[in-house]
């Protein structure tokens, strides 16, 4: 059983005097948070979702995954899960968020509750699927990386389909196709008010940013989770050297576009414009509609990126050695394709805490 402080590493066998370690080691504070993430969400004793479940669901979601290494990891230390209602609600939920996170609904929510899940243990249990996600396809890319192929796709994945409601499930104006401009998200699961978290809590989400966030709140249902998510979030896109920040947008919005996440792309495809210049690629890539390729009419350069990106993206991934080798001969090293494999693997998990917890709708002052 692999019980080294940097799991990954040695899922991947990486050794140590490689390029791939050097830019994992350049990359620090993703690879520290990234193990730091793991670490939480399987050592919490919560008795509204204890660790033998936790094990054991991580298991499958590896499974799933196509990730057999991780998937002995997790099984080492899993108890079978009881026959009950609970465990079965739970597990078709983790079923969907791997392989359609786009179908989730307040009413998948209502179900674990009616099941006995508390809050607390819905978010951690959709944390802990959407780090499955974001794990996998990491350990995907970091064996990709070293010449070892996760994937035999022959197709380019094609953008995902996305919801197609007007109205979002508290009446508001909600989206139905993919836009750069600001959206508004609203939760299915209350956010927890910021008078109930202790003074210590309330400076975490301050140093964050997330004092005012319903998303935030939410998630800070488990703010030990989330410290550690958002530090690892830090840790791939706002890093010096590597793969240009626009770069690593990019390829968060191409995710966003395989999963159907609009409210995800919209953030990071403006990101992506901004910092690039070249808002007409960007706004090209979010307007391809369900099916189509993901790629088209984009430059050799981010053509690569795209189609990486979004091999990685699907369940289980399909990334092969074709969009690493054209984007080797466009001159990145290690550290840039570390750079996407880690951007791109972040959004699986992203994606399926947005699509889970609630959805995005049009602001009131730009309706109409």
């Amino acid at each position: 059983m692999a019980t080294a402080t940097d799991l990954l590493a040695s899922l991947a066998d990486i050794a140590p005097d490689s390029d791939l370690a050097q830019a994992r080691h350049t990359r620090e504070a993703a690879t520290r948070h990234t193990q730091g993430s793991y670490e939480v969400l399987f050592s919490q004793q919560d008795e509204d979702f204890p660790l033998a479940e936790r094990f054991a669901l991580a298991a499958l979601v590896a499974e799933w995954n196509a990730q057999p290494a991780l998937q002995a990891h997790y099984q080492q230390q899993a108890s079978p899960l009881p026959d009950s209602e609970r465990i079965e609600v739970a597990t078709r939920f983790a079923h969907l968020l791997t392989f359609e996170p786009v179908t989730a609904a307040p009413e998948h929510l209502h179900a674990l509750q009616n099941a006995g899940w508390s809050a607390r243990g819905i978010v951690t249990l959709s944390q802990l699927v959407a780090f499955l996600n974001f794990q996998s396809r990491l350990l995907a890319g970091l064996n990709l990386l070293q010449g070892k192929e996760s994937g035999t796709a022959t197709q380019p994945v094609v953008a995902g389909k996305w919801h197609s409601a007007t109205k979002t499930a508290s009446g508001k104006t909600a989206l139905t196709q993919f836009t750069q401009q600001e959206l508004g998200w609203e939760p299915w699961l209350a956010a927890q008010p910021l008078a109930e978290f202790s003074d210590e809590e309330k400076e975490v989400l301050a140093r964050f940013g997330h004092s005012d966030s319903d998303y935030f709140r939410l998630l800070a249902r488990n703010l030990p989770v989330l410290e550690q998510r958002t530090l690892t979030d830090k840790g791939i896109f706002y890093t010096p050297g590597g793969l240009p920040r626009a770069e690593r947008e990019l390829a968060a919005a191409v995710v966003s576009k395989v999963n159907g996440c609009i409210f995800c792309a919209s953030v990071h495809a403006r990101k992506a414009s901004q910092l690039s210049k070249n808002r007409d690629l960007v706004e090209k890539l979010i307007s391809i509609t369900p099916g189509g390729n993901l790629s088209e009419g984009q430059s050799g350069r981010w053509a690569a990126i795209v189609d990486l990106s979004a091999a990685l993206s699907v369940t289980p991934p399909q990334a092969t050695s074709d969009p690493v080798a054209a984007l080797q001969k466009q001159g990145l090293d290690t550290l840039s394709l570390l750079d996407i494999v880690q951007s791109s693997a972040f959004f699986a998990w992203a994606n399926r805490l947005m699509l889970t917890l609630g959805e995005p709708f049009l602001p009131s002052d730009t309706q109409g």
